[in-house]
């Protein structure tokens, strides 16, 4: 079946970040309006007004040349000039013989010449030739008499409304002030919501960032005081549990102190050796199981070489015999804790090596994470048991039983500590043939 193309959706265009999506909303109705309000003045006033100021011009013109053609003698016509300069602003010169036409110094004027040149037009009653795309500050209008081409200067700001680019002038100069100012006032409002994001990203990896000052919109500052209270229940809940496990730990450490000791003490016999085996079993499976429960501790986050964790556990793997290589691209550091993210490492290679005989391991350095690959060619797992095989005490014996040991505990363990870290494991099927899981902890922005 035939894909359909994708859709254009006017949303997928749209700024994602909160700073851009509010800027937006806030200026483009602001200039939008500004716009409108623009096109309105010059469509209606500015247009209107220039038309009749030109049709005033034409009327002044159309005056002179009747004058003129009554009594076309140089005295009346010197009379005329002196007329038209005070207080008409005009300067008239006659040339006989001149042609009607000259040369205008660019193609197209101004949009506005239509209404100077249709009131001369209708004022005279003949053609006139007009020109107002030389530079200066005077247009150029000349019209043909039966004496010659009655040729008149004209300023500008009586043919043309000089008030147009002046609005339009302050009327962008306000759309770029409101802009400004909705910019500082946006950054002043998303700053601390960035700040306590960041605050939250850096606490789910597992770095106590402490307090910083609260600022912004009363409901950011209630967001950021209910981080605080939360940050500090789960940090309390943490070193409670802690505190627990510390009893636990030493409460049955004791009786199995005593137990091997009473044991040591026996005659050798099958029935005192399958003991050892069963007590063995039990201290392994209590380690297992604090291990897990207690998670990350109190170590302190730093930068961590993930590369050289890796180099330093297939190294001493590689003095129990087993078949590992460590391929490194990029750099690869990242924070975290270093004792913890060992642990993480160390369950993935230790379960590739119990499960396989070959293993694989690939440190890739990117700009937005680094991520560790652990592959073996073991008989690997189906897909949907991907997640149950990150269940505590999960034990997949039908699918992966050569070699077993443990309880069970090593993958829940390395995704509670990759978790911890703002990262994750996933599991998926491995080059090798076997199983691959992959470790991905993110970088800070």
């Amino acid at each position: 079946m035939q894909q359909k193309p994708p859709t254009f959706r006017f949303r997928d265009i749209l700024p994602k970040g909160l700073y851009w999506r509010t800027l937006l909303i806030i200026a483009a109705p602001a200039a939008l309006v500004q716009l409108i309000i623009t096109l309105v003045f010059l469509d209606d006033h500015w247009q209107a007004t220039s038309k009749r100021m030109g049709q005033g011009v034409a009327s002044d013109v159309a005056l002179i040349i009747q004058l003129y053609e009554r009594n076309p003698s140089p005295e009346n016509f010197a009379d005329l000039q002196r007329l038209a300069w005070r207080p008409l602003r005009l300067e008239i010169e006659l040339q006989p013989g001149a042609p009607l036409d000259l040369q205008r110094c660019r193609a197209a004027g101004s949009v506005l010449d239509r209404y100077l040149t249709r009131a001369l037009q209708d004022e005279i009653g003949r053609d006139v030739w007009y020109d107002s795309t030389c530079p200066g500050t005077q247009v150029l209008i000349r019209v043909p008499t039966e004496q010659g081409v009655l040729q008149v200067k004209a300023y500008r700001d009586r043919v043309q409304a000089r008030s147009g680019p002046l609005f339009v002038a302050w009327i962008s100069g306000a759309t770029i002030f409101l802009i400004t100012v909705s910019i500082l006032f946006i950054r002043n409002q998303v700053r601390p919501i960035i700040q306590l994001a960041d605050a939250m990203e850096r606490f789910g990896r597992g770095e106590d960032t402490g307090p910083f000052r609260v600022r912004g919109a009363r409901e950011v500052r209630a967001a950021a005081l209910s981080f605080f209270d939360m940050r500090q229940r789960i940090k309390r809940h943490i070193e409670q549990r802690s505190q627990l496990l510390a009893g636990v730990s030493h409460d049955l450490r004791t009786p199995l102190t005593r137990l091997k000791l009473q044991l040591a003490l026996l005659p050798p016999s099958p029935e005192i050796d399958d003991a050892k085996r069963d007590l063995a079993e039990m201290e392994e499976t209590l380690e297992e199981y604090l291990a897990f429960a207690k998670g990350i501790a109190d170590e302190a986050p730093a930068e961590v070489d993930l590369r050289e964790l890796t180099e330093d556990i297939a190294s001493d793997a590689r003095r129990t015999g087993a078949d590992i290589t460590v391929d490194a691209d990029g750099p690869a550091m990242a924070p975290g804790r270093a004792r913890a993210l060992k642990r993480c490492l160390a369950n993935l290679i230790d379960n590739a090596i119990a499960h396989g005989d070959k293993v694989r391991v690939s440190v890739k350095g990117e700009e937005e994470a680094v991520t560790v690959a652990v592959d073996d060619n073991g008989p690997g797992i189906p897909e949907e048991l991907y997640e149950e095989a990150f269940r505590p005490f999960s034990r997949l014996d039908e699918t992966r039983s050569r070699n077993q040991k443990g309880v069970g505990l090593g993958l829940a363990i390395a995704r509670d500590v990759a978790r911890s870290h703002g990262g994750d494991i996933k599991l998926s099927p491995s080059p090798l043939g076997g199983l691959r899981a992959s470790l991905r902890l993110p970088r800070p922005a």
